[in-house]
Formats: C-alpha cells, sequence, structure tokens
C-alpha cells in the first residue's frame, strides 16, 4: 500500500532494513527479526549528503524489488506513533520531489510466523539517484566516499555488525565488509565502527558458513 504522507499510514509496525537496524532513532515497544518477501536489500541509491558528495557520491541500502530480505520490525510505543512516522518521513524523504524512497506498508513475517503490516521505505528505479553498480564499483564507493555522517564504509559495516548480533546472515553484505576491512589493514587504517565498544575482527569463514542461529538467520 503506497503511503503518500504520514496521514496514510495505519500500521504499528516499521521494517528496517539499513541504518534504521543500528540507528531507528524512534520509540518502539517491541524489535523482532522479520522477513519481507518480494524485495532484497542492496546498496543501489546513490548518496550526495550523508554518506558521499555531489563530486564523489557513496552508496546506502535500498530495499529493492525482488527475492527477501530479512531485517528488523519495530512495533512502535502507541503513545509516540505519529511523532515516530513523521520523523520517519522527513529522515527518508525529506524533499518528496527529488526523495529515492518510497513510502510503503508491506506484509512482513515475524518468527513465529504472524504476519504484521509494516511501514518501510523502497527503492524508486525511476529516479536517477537509482544505481545498479556491479561488485567492484560498490567496494570502489563503500571504501572511497566520505559524507556528513562520516565514511561510506561505516555505514556497511555498521549494517552488516548488527545483522550479525542478531545472528543473520547476509552472504553479499558479508562479502563487501570482508573486503573493506582488509583494505582497512593494508593500509593501516582503522575503520571506525559506530555503536560498538571496540573495532570487530574480520569475518571469519565461521561466520559465512555457521548454523543457522534463528528461524530467520538467511537473508
Amino acid at each position: 500500500m503506497k503511503c503518500s504522507h504520514p496521514g496514510e499510514v495505519d500500521a504499528d509496525w516499521v521494517f528496517g532494513y539499513g541504518s534504521l537496524i543500528w540507528n531507528p532513532d524512534f520509540d518502539f515497544e517491541q524489535a523482532h527479526l522479520a522477513r519481507a518477501w518480494g524485495y532484497h536489500r542492496a546498496f543501489c541509491v546513490r548518496s550526495t549528503r550523508y554518506r558521499g558528495t555531489p563530486e564523489r557520491p557513496g552508496l546506502v541500502l535500498g530495499l529493492d524489488r525482488g527475492g527477501s530480505c530479512i531485517g528488523v520490525a519495530y512495533r512502535l510505543e502507541s503513545r509516540s506513533r505519529s511523532a515516530a512516522i513523521e520523523r520517519l518521513f522527513d529522515r527518508e524523504i525529506p524533499d518528496p520531489a527529488a526523495s529515492i524512497y518510497l513510502a510503503r506498508q508491506i506484509v512482513v513475517e515475524l518468527p513465529d510466523g504472524e504476519r504484521v503490516q509494516a511501514l518501510t521505505f523502497i527503492a524508486d528505479r525511476s529516479r536517477g539517484s537509482y544505481q545498479r553498480l556491479s561488485d567492484s564499483e560498490i567496494l570502489e564507493r563503500l571504501h572511497a566516499c566520505h559524507g556528513q555522517r562520516g565514511p561510506n564504509r561505516e555505514y556497511a559495516i555498521n549494517t552488516w555488525h548488527a545483522l550479525r548480533q542478531r545472528g543473520v546472515h547476509d552472504a553479499r553484505l558479508l562479502r563487501y565488509v570482508r573486503q573493506l576491512l582488509d583494505d582497512a589493514e593494508a593500509s593501516n587504517r582503522s575503520p571506525s565502527i559506530d555503536n560498538a565498544d571496540a573495532p570487530q575482527p574480520r569475518p571469519s569463514i565461521d561466520d559465512e558458513n555457521g548454523p543457522e542461529r534463528t528461524p530467520l538467520a538467511q537473508a
């Protein structure tokens, strides 16, 4: 269901697949892993402000068509629900005429099998800021770009770290993070990882091939 403005949202849940996992910035009553069908997590959104510049645009995640995606479903607190939804629109769609994100209510599945309606923000493929790049091009952007909120690589590492803490394995994101950490080690630079007490070690083969730790543990 399309939601053109906050008043059209009648869901009590929000589905996060990128920075909302590690920086939700709203009050919530519950948070669970959840799967969205028909979409996948992808570095397909050009960032010219927060993780890049107009001269050197970075990349952030979008919810793109096809496949499925495991993220986090938040049940909003009733007393602050309206304010939280308005803040999310301001955060994800500050300028509706130019934004790549489309607000949608979609069905997501919780670990116990319950399906709920959740607000999320999907990538609009018709926008010029929608990008379909090769893995090598994505890695080059993640490694080199920097915006108002810091290095682009931090965004990728923070997302991987937040998913890993919840037992979620995202194979493509893991490959990117491994290469970013290897590159940082080779150049004697330690990437900053927000909301962590210390830098994380390079992901091991066990992270990639280990057993599932939750019913939704494969993205």
